[in-house]
């Protein structure tokens, strides 16, 4: 089977070694996330959601003790308390993101997807249009080809590799339709863990595209700078940089590029003026245009505390431990052995940490060297107290790349299936060749060597049965 690594490991092990930043991060577990050890809980499931550090909570707490906060679309002393304390923090996350206030705009949203959908409705898209994303991309990325194929845009994926990499990505985008493009893409899966090349956005840009970089994997253990990297768009989960609050995102977009989108509607706070009568109105300048509604105010005040925390532990300090521990996740995995002695594990995408962040895809082999249903490892994980995630985490691309899909079959499987589609009728439908789902184990601020040694255990035992 194409596209997952099985090789024995070629670097000494260090699962031994301790690393200079140990230390730290046991007082800094012990400190802010002691409830994992009060739970007996190993949670290895960040990229789903990162974990709240206490310190967050009681800050929360006792700010909002403090205040009388209000609805901002007005004037009274309650709202403008809210404007002002909304409009702080907006700069705290231009700060972190060294995106410069001038050059780009930011819009709270309720989470990535919902940044992802203000540009993909509003993006010009034309019959002579192109929209070139990934293979690999979050479905919120992938929807937008309903936009531009509503418009008659050209569409194309840039391929995967068999380990899950943009192949010649340069090479593949080609250059912008005529009308206005759009080309999309992950700085970090949240699929496989691999890091795309972000010098992509500048030649995407150079040759004519409007660029989307989807954050979202990548900015709760990476360091980012807007102001390097340049995309016309990008967004961001807050939840999963810190995980509290959930329910808030952020679009960052350049002013340049706002400026080109039409919004389909208007909304409560994105109006200067609405005439019923007259059948006419005005959108606010810029990202004003783009709030629905009434934010999430309170919500964004809790996200002072969480970019409180990761200052206080360095970007490029955990972006180093967790690269540590992704390395004894993989050396652990690998390690793994059926009883022919053969690779016990089948992991989808790199086998190093070069290029790759804290997320690993993979599936435990049974004795024939079949992958054994996610479901069963999910479940076992789950009775020993080990938080992992199962299934093919809303990327469908690099899914069909990882378990060499056949097309014809998968299509008429699905086709077949329709309205009574779950992922083991699929999986029975195509008689077992292809794994159909995977099981993902992903690292963040609290986690631990010994967290991935109980990951381990499960899988021998399940090995061993």
């Amino acid at each position: 089977m194409d596209g997952f690594a099985t090789t024995t490991p070629t670097t000494p092990s260090r699962s031994t070694t301790e690393h200079p930043a140990a230390a730290y991060f046991r007082a800094l577990r012990s400190r802010e996330f002691s409830r994992l050890a009060r739970a007996r809980q190993a949670y290895l499931d960040y990229t789903g959601s990162g974990l709240y550090g206490s310190s967050q909570l009681e800050w929360h707490r006792d700010w909002l003790s403090e205040r009388i906060l209000g609805n901002p679309h007005s004037e009274n002393p309650a709202s403008l308390a809210t404007t002002a304390e909304v409009d702080r923090v907006t700069e705290r996350v231009f700060r972190f993101f060294n995106a410069d206030p001038a050059e780009y705009d930011l819009v709270f949203t309720a989470n990535a997807s919902a940044a992802i959908k203000l540009v993909g409705e509003a993006f010009p898209f034309r019959d002579d249009s192109r929209f070139v994303l990934a293979t690999d991309n979050h479905n919120s990325i992938g929807g937008i080809r309903e936009y531009a194929r509503r418009s008659g845009a050209e569409i194309r994926f840039l391929p995967l590799t068999p380990d899950l990499r943009l192949d010649d990505p340069m090479a593949h985008v080609g250059e912008a339709g005529a009308g206005p493009s759009l080309l999309a893409f992950p700085a970090q899966s949240n699929f496989s863990g691999v890091k795309h090349p972000l010098d992509l956005v500048a030649a995407g840009r150079e040759r004519g595209f409007q660029v989307f970089l989807d954050t979202a994997a990548y900015v709760p253990t990476n360091p980012l700078d807007l102001g390097a990297v340049g995309p016309d768009f990008a967004c961001v989960s807050f939840y999963k940089m810190f995980g509290y609050p959930t329910g808030l995102g952020a679009l960052l977009a350049r002013r340049e590029a706002l400026a080109i989108l039409e919004r389909p509607w208007y909304a409560g706070g994105t109006v200067d003026f609405v005439s019923i009568q007259n059948d006419v109105h005005q959108l606010r300048n810029a990202g004003g245009a783009f709030e629905d509604g009434t934010p999430d105010f309170l919500g964004i005040a809790g996200v002072e505390p969480g970019l409180d925390l990761l200052e206080e532990v360095g970007m490029p300090r955990l972006r180093d431990w967790v690269a540590f521990l992704t390395e004894l996740l993989l050396e652990g995995l690998q390690g793994l052995r059926r009883v022919d002695g053969k690779p016990g594990v089948a992991i989808y995408g790199p086998g190093t940490t070069d290029s790759r962040g804290a997320t690993v895809a993979f599936n435990l082999l049974d004795g024939l060297g079949r992958p054994i249903p996610y479901e069963t490892v999910e479940a076992a994980a789950g009775e020993a107290g080990v938080s992992i995630r199962g299934g093919c985490f809303c990327n469908p691309g690099a899914a069909e790349v990882a378990f060499d899909m056949p097309p014809r079959e998968t299509l008429d499987c699905l086709e077949r299936l329709g309205e009574d589609f779950t992922l083991p009728r699929f999986r029975d439908c195509l008689g077992g060749k292809v794994p159909v789902g995977a099981v993902r184990a992903s690292l963040g601020i609290a986690s631990s060597p010994r967290d991935i040694e109980r990951l381990v255990e499960v899988l021998e035992a399940l090995l061993e049965d």
